[in-house]
């Protein structure tokens, strides 16, 4: 997990230097009414930081399995109304919430690691998927920010 911590670290100090230095063109724009711009998938980023640091949380102690709860993310965009908000906050919070994780990640042993959990399609895994899983969904949505 330590080389899984490390690479989110590395994903935030790279986004965050890009964001300040202004390598992020059109952060705000909307391409259409229901198409995310790119500070709403930051938003969107945001809420799944949220979501699973309670999940890497609470997998720890919970019964097991530990059942995985889905979430409308469409919805939780607009509820949270990033559009609005300043992009520079945005930033803080996903990057403070993301070395949370990190922090959380390098701090797993292999036995939590292998502690088991129900995904929402009704298939099982372990905490070990779910962390790489998340650092995968982070990794392709950096991607169509910076394009």
């Amino acid at each position: 997990m330590h080389t899984l911590a490390s690479q989110l670290i590395a994903e935030i100090t790279a986004f965050e230097r890009q964001f300040h230095e202004g390598h992020i063109s059109g952060f705000e724009v909307k391409s259409g009414e229901s198409i995310w711009s790119k500070k709403e998938i930051l938003g969107h980023l945001i809420d799944s930081a949220r979501y699973n640091l309670e999940r890497f949380t609470e997998i720890q102690y919970a019964e097991n399995p530990y059942t995985v709860r889905q979430y409308n993310q469409d919805k939780q965009v607009k509820a949270n109304q990033y559009q609005q908000r300043e992009s520079s906050e945005l930033l803080l919070l996903w990057s403070a919430l993301n070395r949370q994780i990190a922090f959380i990640m390098q701090c797993q042993t292999t036995e939590t690691l292998a502690l088991p959990l129900l995904l929402p399609d009704g298939t099982t895994s372990d905490l070990r998927f779910l962390m790489t899983d998340y650092i995968h969904h982070i990794q392709h949505h950096l991607i169509e920010i910076r394009k």
